[in-house]
């Protein structure tokens, strides 16, 4: 992994970014000693960047979109973790995090929809 791969990558960046943000959060979480929290929150936050980046050099198609489909559920987990935040008292603010997790649910569904269309030519025809 290279920086350059990352920054020209819009999904990459995006994960990276959030990535770092989910780091400074629950670290301000372990201060406040929510250490549950900041160990669930940790853990599937960074892990949709880190499934991403291994979807990059997949063996097959079926194995990128099967990567992709763990990190959209990473993506779904991280959600449900800071919505509890965010409407749980005693928690820091998280949405600018949820917004960022927003943007790159849509760019993995995206990924997800034309690589699933490209792995199945009749699935277009099949839609019709």
């Amino acid at each position: 992994m290279t920086q350059d791969m990352i920054d020209n990558n819009p999904l990459l960046k995006h994960c990276f970014q959030l990535s770092l943000k989910i780091m400074a959060y629950t670290d301000l979480l372990e201060g406040m000693r929510k250490y549950p929290m900041a160990r669930q929150l940790f853990k599937s936050g960074t892990a949709i960047g880190a499934l991403s980046m291994e979807a990059q050099n997949a063996e097959s198609r079926a194995d990128f979109i099967h990567k992709m489909k763990i990190a959209a559920k990473e993506a779904e987990e991280t959600q449900y973790w800071l919505m509890l935040c965010q409407q749980s008292g005693g928690y820091p603010p998280s949405d600018e995090i949820l917004a960022q997790l927003q943007e790159i649910q849509r760019i993995v569904g995206s990924i997800l929809k034309t690589a699933k269309k490209n792995s199945n030519p009749q699935a277009e025809h099949n839609e019709l």
